[in-house]
């Protein structure tokens, strides 16, 4: 027996995909049903909003990042008790890492899980032209499953009625819906400052709105029979996390999640379990320090630009994190977490905040992106976790850049589209950089982290063995 799922895609960025994909989901909890959340690519803001609306952890597939087995592990792994799992697409159907073919794509996405997909479609003044656009979609690889159509930004149901039969005729697939442009039912423009409003709980009577309108608009029970799915296609002796070996002795990782801090794939830290560990979690944001008795700690990407000020008050905790890193705990800080170990912060309007200090040198916020993309990064000598030679894979996304005035060792020399470059700063027991690394890329970085924890552990512990004492 098949699984429910299907995957909303778009034209194009813009086209209306994450408020559609939100609604889908209000509306399919109103119904009673469990829904599973899934983001194609490394996009972080867009799953914090599907678990906001289900109550489960969203998941990213990125078929870049990972390898054919992973996307489908994790996919499975996550959907097992889920009645529906709704996937949303990353930017247009077909665009992904390359121009020239599939890789990276939401497309790529449906074909290694043979999950239809249902169109989005911004159909602002078109309307016979909205069933050539379909029908390019279609042709560009017949094999994608693209089983139905959603107007979106149509000026009239009248609008949509002449969409409905261009499409249904000229394409042979039905039109399951269409919104009319109503600018008051609209998600914020996406920034990062939104997510903390997400956790605060401030946009779920806009989400319930979308629910309700999606509910009235989109033929809810006619998406449910056509996403019906076979099986997701696996490997039998495929284990999603093949290198974590699980230790006798349990190690402890201090995780920084708060409002700052929270970017981290959920299966990062669910590696770092099943290979070991102990997480707890702790909040730089509210002045908590780093907690007793822990082996390693975990600085996750987030925006602490946006608390710099309310960072630089929270001075105990900022000491406490300085302090276990002074003492040699193995420690792994990306993005946000690297900015946060610097000298300062200095804002876009000139204002300067110390940070942790343990990384000489600054991180200056501009108004214009400084990096976004995937990223090959490549392990270079002192990378504990990363050992020269040897990849992982991830991506960037900041608006700050670093400066130092001293000549640092570097983590990692990362390949772009627009060629290499060294990243990130190391020191004996910690590894910085603004690449978002996925674990699964790379399960040695795993192994490595928790054997280096546990010679921590064991040094940390010495004192008191002597003293007949134990942890």
């Amino acid at each position: 027996m098949g699984s429910k799922r299907i995957i909303i895609a778009g034209t194009g960025s813009g086209a209306g995909k994450t408020t559609i994909t939100i609604g889908l989901m209000a509306a399919f909890r109103k119904k009673g049903l469990v829904v599973q959340g899934f983001k194609c690519g490394p996009d972080y803001i867009d799953p914090a909003y599907h678990t906001a609306i289900t109550g489960r952890p969203s998941r990213n597939l990125d078929s870049w990042m990972l390898t054919e087995d992973v996307v489908r592990g994790v996919l499975t792994r996550a959907s097992a008790d889920a009645d529906i799992s709704v996937i949303e697409g990353v930017m247009g159907l077909y665009d992904g890492k390359s121009p020239v073919e599939d890789s990276g794509s939401t497309a790529e996405i449906s074909l290694l899980t043979q999950t239809p997909v249902v169109l989005v479609v911004n159909v602002h003044s078109m309307a016979r032209s909205a069933a050539a656009v379909v029908k390019g979609f279609q042709a560009l690889n017949p094999n994608v499953s693209i089983i139905g159509v959603i107007a979106n930004h149509a000026g009239s149901e009248g609008h949509g009625e002449l969409i409905r039969q261009a499409v249904e005729k000229e394409c042979g697939i039905p039109l399951l819906g269409t919104l009319v442009r109503t600018p008051e039912v609209r998600i914020p423009e996406r920034h990062l400052g939104l997510l903390p409003a997400v956790e605060r709980g401030e946009l779920e009577p806009l989400f319930e709105q979308l629910g309700e309108m999606v509910a009235r608009r989109i033929d809810i029970d006619r998406l449910l029979a056509l996403a019906e799915a076979p099986p997701i296609p696996s490997n039998s002796t495929f284990r999603l996390f093949p290198a974590a070996k699980k230790l006798r002795t349990t190690v402890c990782i201090a995780i920084a999640k708060d409002a700052a801090f929270n970017f981290y794939y959920p299966e990062n830290l669910e590696m770092l379990v099943e290979a070991g560990a102990e997480c707890v979690f702790f909040s730089p944001l509210a002045g908590e320090s780093v907690p007793d008795g822990v082996d390693g700690l975990y600085i996750g990407g987030g925006f602490p630009e946006e608390f710099a000020a309310e960072l630089a008050a929270a001075e105990g905790s900022r000491t406490s994190v300085r302090r276990v890193i002074e003492s040699g705990m193995p420690t792994f800080a990306e993005c946000g977490g690297f900015m946060y170990l610097t000298n300062e912060i200095i804002t876009t309007d000139g204002e300067s905040y110390p940070m942790v200090g343990i990384i000489p040198g600054r991180t200056r916020m501009q108004t214009k992106r400084a990096a976004l993309g995937y990223r090959e990064a490549y392990g270079l000598a002192g990378n504990f976790l990363l050992q020269e030679g040897e990849t992982a894979r991830g991506h960037e996304f900041h608006y700050s850049t670093f400066e130092t005035d001293e000549e640092l060792p570097r983590a990692y020399e990362v390949q772009s589209r627009f060629g290499k470059k060294q990243e990130g700063v190391l020191r004996e027991n910690v590894v910085a950089g603004y690449t978002h690394l996925h674990f699964a890329s790379a399960p040695l970085v795993v192994e490595r982290w928790i054997s280096a924890c546990l010679a921590y552990q064991e040094k940390r512990m010495a004192p008191s063995a002597n003293k007949g004492g134990s942890r």
